[in-house]
């Protein structure tokens, strides 16, 4: 069935507790967040409603709460790059050390710890969030290879199944590029364009493997996250009724909310943990095949940037150490 330890996984969050209680302050702050501003946006709304008929009041409402979440949800965008290299990338690097045996700092230690794990192997966030993104895009690639099911077979029914096996696909693979940066960790990356871009391949030497086990890992985060989101409908509800206004629409979307919280506070890192296991020990002792290089250059554009970074990294870092040698 799958490959990897979930009691390994579970026993390595609680020796991470630090940054679980960290991720659940971050998300469910941003739960609060988009509360108060449905709140607030909807009482302005409501009191700017009152100058004119029912129907009007109700509007002003109904769109002084949507502006709320829209400007909270802008707000997320912007604090992407920094949730990504002091929340998430922290923890995987100390989790990585857990796997392996390491103990953690206990405390705000653990979270100082991760950090400057991190800042050693990426320098800044938006160097990070920049090989994310293009990590992101490569891993898409390799498991759309898996598509072309759809292409050759024109029936009907088969078909439809290929199409449902891909949307499957695409959510298994979310949490690949977080196992790509936890390799770079693991292995004391000093190029992490050409640490990931090794990574990359041995992801697509061992992507039938690994995909099945991430497979198995979307079935039981969903299947958490929508049973996580049925509990949670009845408190975003009774929130909502003290609102001013019509919002029984809006308690579906707060339990979403609710749901995705709890979802990336403690479910994601579990996720996370598991898929680590799969892959540190389906690469190990293996070298990046030059003819999946050859693909993988040959299909992705990115893939190809990731190269032409890790020269320019290289070359950066070289020229860097000979200034500080002059200077010394």
């Amino acid at each position: 069935m799958w490959d990897f330890d979930t009691g390994l996984s579970l026993a390595a969050l609680r020796r991470t507790m630090p940054f679980i209680l960290l991720r659940m302050a971050v998300y469910f702050g941003i739960t609060v967040a988009y509360v108060a501003a449905t709140g607030l946006g909807a009482g302005i709304g409501w009191t700017f409603g009152v100058f004119g008929s029912d129907d009007f009041q109700a509007t002003t409402t109904f769109w002084g709460g949507a502006f709320g979440i829209g400007g909270v949800s802008l707000a997320l965008y912007w604090l992407r790059e920094y949730i990504l290299y002091m929340v998430k990338a922290a923890h995987i690097a100390v989790l990585v050390g857990v796997l392996d045996g390491t103990e953690p700092p206990a405390g705000r230690g653990q979270l100082e710890h991760g950090a400057a794990i991190v800042k050693d192997r990426f320098a800044e966030a938006n160097v990070l969030f920049v090989l994310d993104r293009a990590i992101k895009a490569v891993v898409r690639m390799v498991s759309g290879l898996i598509g072309f099911v759809s292409d050759f077979l024109p029936i009907p029914g088969i078909q439809a199944l290929a199409r449902f096996a891909d949307a499957v696909l695409r959510v298994a693979v979310t949490y690949v590029d977080e196992i790509i940066l936890a390799y770079n960790i693991r292995v004391r990356s000093d190029n992490p364009w050409d640490t990931s871009k090794d990574a990359l391949i041995l992801y697509a030497q061992n992507s039938g493997l690994i995909l099945k086990n991430a497979v198995w890992l979307a079935v039981f985060m969903y299947l958490a996250a929508f049973i996580i989101f049925l509990v949670m409908i009845a408190p975003a509800a009774a929130l909502l009724y003290v609102l001013p206004g019509d919002w029984s629409s809006f308690g579906f979307v707060l339990a979403l909310v609710f749901a995705w919280s709890l979802k990336q506070a403690i479910l994601e890192p579990f996720a996370i943990t598991c898929l680590m296991q799969v892959y540190f020990k389906a690469i190990e002792g293996q070298q990046p095949d030059p003819v999946w290089d050859e693909r993988l250059s040959a299909a992705s554009g990115r893939f190809r940037e990731m190269k032409e970074r890790a020269i320019d990294w290289a070359r950066g870092r070289s020229s860097a150490y000979s200034l500080s040698r002059n200077n010394s």
